[in-house]
């Protein structure tokens, strides 16, 4: 997997993180760097350890699946990448937003916005991705759209989060759909 394809991973892993960074920065009453910052880590440290134990457990089951590890990177990428754009297609009303930052509410919002990481990690384990550089570019990504995203959310809103969200799935289905058409010879 080449670096082109590991930086559109990695903007579309962040794409959650950063519609929840958004809201985060919608509850604040006022921007400020510490808040904006506290959210990135969080995010960015999640998105890239998800990654990194998706990838070990990959890894340790590797030898029993290179037979079909292309068609596992179609199908994991393909239900994360139809999740997302399931949920950009949700005309629900936004929960209220919640403004703390506590390690509980963080922890929680850090975890289940990087459980699509943990997926796209056992894609990188049985695809023998170095895992060195590529969590890190997702961790740094998801660190800077967070940031921006909380920036963004004090400021504008969630005006453009569904379309981000939509355009992330779409990318996911067609790395997928790529890496299936290149192990099958016909790319």
């Amino acid at each position: 997997m080449g670096i082109v394809e590991l930086s559109f991973i990695a903007l579309v892993l962040s794409m959650d993180a950063f519609a929840v960074a958004v809201c985060k920065g919608l509850a604040f009453e006022k921007f400020t760097v510490k808040k904006a910052s506290i959210v990135a880590l969080y995010f960015g440290f999640f998105q890239g350890l998800m990654p990194l134990l998706g990838y070990w457990f990959g890894a340790k089951f590797q030898e029993a699946i290179s037979s079909v590890d292309h068609w596992v990177a179609f199908i994991l990428l393909g239900i994360i990448g139809g999740n997302m754009i399931r949920e950009a297609c949700k005309t629900e009303e936004a929960e209220t937003q919640d403004a703390s930052l506590d390690i509980k509410t963080m922890l929680g919002l850090a975890v289940a916005t990087s459980i699509d990481a943990l997926a796209v990690g056992i894609t990188f384990g049985v695809m023998q991705v170095r895992i060195i550089p590529a969590i890190t570019l997702i961790g740094v990504t998801t660190f800077a759209l967070s940031f921006l995203g909380v920036r963004l959310g004090s400021s504008v809103g969630g005006k453009y989060q569904k379309r981000a969200e939509l355009a992330g799935g779409i990318v996911l289905i067609l790395i997928g759909t790529k890496t299936l058409l290149e192990h099958l010879g016909i790319l």
